[in-house]
């Protein structure tokens, strides 16, 4: 009965359409607009009895008339509607053959007759793209743009004998961005909401609900139409009005300046943020200042003492190259084609003749442009790589190989990955340091690129181990944290990432864990002087397990697989029915200062594998590593947007992660305070996948029949390891009567002998806390034991040195209502209760009694204790007769406070998949 109630309810739906007030519509008018207009039209029921447009130009039809004459509607191709003034009877009069209720005019270069405007039942209603009566006239997008506008829009409104003044229908606006070109406005918003709105309008119309708002003349402007010869751009301004000039003019008619005597069109440009980096000075005619050929592009500056970056030039050919290879003389080596793509490259050569409809054939010398091609058919070549090639290209990489053999050379590198690393500009912070020269960048990653943050604004990382500042940092804001996620997301939905083979990528993860091994040592430099991390230690554990993750969830790339499920038929039906793993989409990672690069590793490399794109934020403290790992991406053949890394405050950037409704997983280690808002954060704003490791107080208890030697060993190793900076530290020892006192002298007399120093000593045991609050933090823990009654055996201080160093610190007589007894110190104390002999179901209870359940531990030669008092502890983790013994294949997660979802180990994929069943009738 379901089912037929279901084809019941369909085929009610569909018919009621029909009930709907339909009118006969004429299109006046011409381009991709003017034809995804048309057809919507169509879709939605309404009778296109004639369309009217352009001529044919050098043998090709406009968009709108091909799409027609497709259909079988009836098309008119008029050059002109009226000669001196007055219309033309032939013409009109096959206009009012077709008996039209409504003209719709979504884009029209022509002027219309007012008999034929008024003729309809309806009227005439058109498409303009500002917020009327701001910017009347045929360039209101540019006028926009070069006015500064902080909003743009469109109306739809009824056509009058003025320009441009017929009353208002419907408008719609939306917000100018500091770096839109008239491209990426009609692209983002004017394009695809104007052909909605001219579809509602004509619906509207048809049901009697159209408005006819009389348009005010306050506030009413003109300007007249921007062509090559009066867009050339004054350069006595500031840089915003300069900015806003070659915006306004791009990609047509293209704002323009005289260089070395010719003229040069400037394309993308963008405030310059910070100082002007080092380049090749250029003097362009009319500048007071001297501008700078960058390797980031051409620096042109303001009067109000600021900069703009240009991106591209054109000169007068045609041609156009990176603003960044104005001196270069060199030419890029051809590429040699496989066979499969020289199959690739027939493909191209159809798609280019589709376009080229006027061309006998496509050669490798035959120019886009001088073969008729126009702005237009540079958006349909993009879109039509992307849907029959799979490659993304950006309007730009059109104009900057404009000749067919020049193309092919730019799309097989694209293809391949090749161009990215070639394009990557870094600012590197160098430094000689640990017998190497490390390179560092220190920018936000966005998009495949190193740039400033949106607002300039940095801050100073620094080294722990003499207080000394590093280097500054970007510091993102939350227009940065948009910008990444629209990035990842444009990386998911239409980059090769979510296309590709999941072989391939876990080709490009096993390249990138290789890369990391290459740069082992750098790594670890880099996070020894950012965390403090003593170099040996982060050499094998900080990137070490950094890179066995990455080739751990390389491996499961092509093994996610679904289910095949036997369900219950209902004869005489069959039915089959299986699951399907699918990616979640654009995932936020928010990782630690203690393992930074680990951290990192343990949670991308899950969500890589799976097929995400990420949006990842560093701790503020200890970003380098994070950013050098986006630098090796690149390297790796990571396409663009797959990775985007932003250092900044947990306030802003990682409160804006939680709340972005299009992220759709958030995965967090951190305390568990932060983690509880996060959580909130996540269900209010789109209900978001989360996953939390928090905080812990993990116990380990030591029973009399251990092997001492090793839970010394072990137990100082449970405390102290990574200077007690460690999620999974021991926070409360629990070592029983008969064996307490021995247990407590002999670690006493190997942190005497425990060597504290320069982490990048390859001697030294102890580096310095990760920064100063933290150690602040730590010695007010100190003083609250110490106030409490809990003996201080050892440490508790300061070390008199330079940089954030705490003596190993071990705390006895501590008693279960005590602060440092229920609270995680992060930090290298040991926290000491001892336990009456035998009472295991005492300890036990004892060890549970905390809202954390990270990990645990027990030492003792009793298999079957072992195995007792591992069943009753209440955490994810369990060690037995060792700690801090995690693998990339073992699950890692807490219980109860201290979160919940897994690390590493298969379980770690699923937290970055969705299932999806799906069950087929046959």
């Amino acid at each position: 009965m379901l089912w037929i109630a279901n084809r019941f309810f369909r085929k009610f739906s569909t018919s009621s359409q029909n009930f709907q007030n339909k009118l006969k519509v004429a299109i006046i008018g011409q381009s991709v607009f003017g034809k995804e207009v048309y057809s919507n039209l169509r879709k939605q029921g309404h009778k296109v009895v004639g369309v009217f447009t352009v001529p044919d130009k050098d043998g090709k039809a406009d968009p709108l008339a091909l799409v027609a004459e497709k259909d079988g509607t009836p098309v008119f191709k008029f050059p002109r509607w009226r000669v001196k003034g007055k219309p033309i009877p032939d013409v009109v009069e096959a206009y009012m053959e077709v008996d039209a209720e409504i003209n719709v005019m979504p884009f029209c270069s022509q002027f219309i007759p007012m008999n034929v405007i008024d003729y309809p039942k309806h009227g005439s209603i058109i498409y303009h793209p500002s917020i009327l009566p701001l910017h009347r006239g045929a360039s209101a997008i540019n006028w926009s743009l070069i006015h500064g506008d902080k909003k743009a829009g469109f109306t739809v409104f009824w056509a009058d004998d003025g320009l441009d003044t017929g009353p208002i229908l419907l408008q719609k606006e939306c917000t100018v961005e500091p770096n839109d070109t008239v491209d990426t406005l009609y692209n983002r918003f004017l394009f695809p909401e104007g052909i909605k709105a001219m579809v509602k309008s004509v619906q509207l119309v048809a049901d009697g609900k159209a408005l006819r708002i009389p348009q005010p003349e306050e506030g009413a402007s003109y300007e007249g139409i921007q062509k090559k010869a009066n867009a050339k751009i004054n350069l006595a301004q500031s840089s915003e009005a300069l900015h806003n000039w070659i915006r306004g003019h791009d990609k047509i008619p293209g704002a323009w300046t005289i260089i070395d005597g010719k003229p040069v069109t400037l394309y993308g440009s963008s405030i310059l943020q910070g100082s002007v980096p080092p380049g090749q000075p250029l003097d362009i005619e009319g500048a007071s200042t001297q501008s700078v050929v960058t390797k980031n592009g051409l620096v042109l500056h303001g009067t109000d003492g600021k900069a703009v970056l240009v991106k591209n030039l054109q000169f007068e050919d045609g041609k156009m190259i990176a603003a960044s290879k104005y001196f270069s003389t060199g030419e890029t080596q051809t590429v040699e084609l496989t066979d499969s793509e020289k199959e690739i490259v027939k493909e191209l050569r159809n798609i280019w003749k589709s376009i080229l409809s006027n061309l006998p054939a496509i050669e490798d010398s035959t120019d886009f442009f001088k073969s008729g091609a126009a702005s237009m058919d540079v958006v349909r070549l993009v879109e039509e790589v992307k849907q029959r090639a799979g490659v993304i290209l950006q309007n730009e990489d059109i104009y900057m190989a404009t000749k067919f053999q020049d193309f092919i050379q730019m799309f097989i590198r694209k293809m391949r990955g090749e161009d990215q690393e070639d394009e990557l500009v870094i600012n590197h912070v160098v430094k000689e340091m640990n017998n190497m020269t490390l390179r560092m960048p220190n920018q936000c990653f966005i998009d495949g690129q190193f740039v400033d943050a949106e607002n300039g604004k940095t801050y100073d990382t620094i080294n722990p181990t003499d207080g000394s500042v590093i280097c500054n940092v970007s510091f993102a804001s939350v227009a940065d944290v948009d910008q990444a996620v629209a990035a990842a997301k444009e990386a998911f939905h239409h980059g090769p990432w979510g296309r590709m083979n999941p072989r391939d990528r876990g080709t490009l993860l096993y390249k990138l864990a290789d890369l990391m091994e290459e740069h082992q040592e750098e790594l670890a430099t880099i996070e020894a002087i950012d965390s403090g991390a003593v170099y040996t230690l982060a050499l094998k554990t900080h990137v070490g397990m950094s890179i066995q993750t990455f080739r751990y969830f390389a491996g499961w790339c092509d093994k996610i697989q679904g289910k095949t499920i036997p369900i219950n038929q209902a004869r005489p039906n069959r039915n089959l029915t299986f699951t399907k793993r699918e990616p979640i989409g654009v995932c936020a990672i928010v990782i630690p200062w203690n393992y930074p690069l680990m951290m990192l590793a343990w949670k991308s490399a899950a969500c890589l594998a799976a097929g995400n794109t990420l949006v990842l934020k560093p701790a503020q403290v200890t970003p380098l590593t994070a950013l050098k790992f986006a630098e090796l991406s690149v390297k790796a053949g990571i396409p663009k947007g797959v990775i985007n890394i932003l250092p900044g405050s947990g306030g802003m950037v990682g409160q804006r992660l939680a709340d972005h409704p299009d992220i759709r997983k958030l995965g967090f280690t951190g305390s568990t305070p932060i983690g509880k808002q996060i959580m909130k954060s996540c269900a209010l704003s789109n209900l978001k996948k989360v996953s939390l490791e928090l905080g812990g107080k993990s116990p380990l208890i030591i029973f009399n029949d251990c092997d001492m030697d090793k839970a010394v060993r072990m137990g100082m190793s449970s405390v102290y390891f990574n200077k007690g900076e460690n999620c999974i530290a021991a926070g409360r020892l629990f070592v029983e009567e008969s064996i307490h006192d021995e247990f407590i002298s002999r670690v006493v007399e190997e942190l005497k002998r425990m060597k504290i120093g320069d982490p990048l000593d390859r001697s030294t045991d102890h580096g310095p806390q990760n920064h100063k609050a933290h150690l602040d933090k730590l010695l007010e823990y100190c003083d609250v034991g110490i106030k409490e009654g809990a003996t201080l055996v050892y440490g508790g201080k300061q070390v008199d040195r330079p940089g954030f160093f705490m003596e190993p610190t071990v705390f006895t007589d501590v008693e279960d209502h005590m602060f440092i007894a229920k609270e995680e110190s992060f930090g290298p104390v040991m926290v000491v209760s001892k336990f009456n002999d035998g009472d295991v179901d005492g300890v036990l209870q004892r060890a549970n009694d905390t809202e954390y359940g990270l990990a645990s531990g027990v030492f003792t030669r009793d298999i079957n204790k072992a195995m007792y008092v591992s069943e009753q502890l209440e955490a994810g983790t369990v060690f037995v007769n060792t700690y801090n013994k995690t693998d990339v294949a073992s699950p890692f997660g807490g219980f109860k406070q201290s979160g919940f979802g897994k690390d590493l180990g298969e379980d770690a994929l699923m937290e970055y998949l969705k299932t999806k069943a799906v069950t087929v009738e046959y």
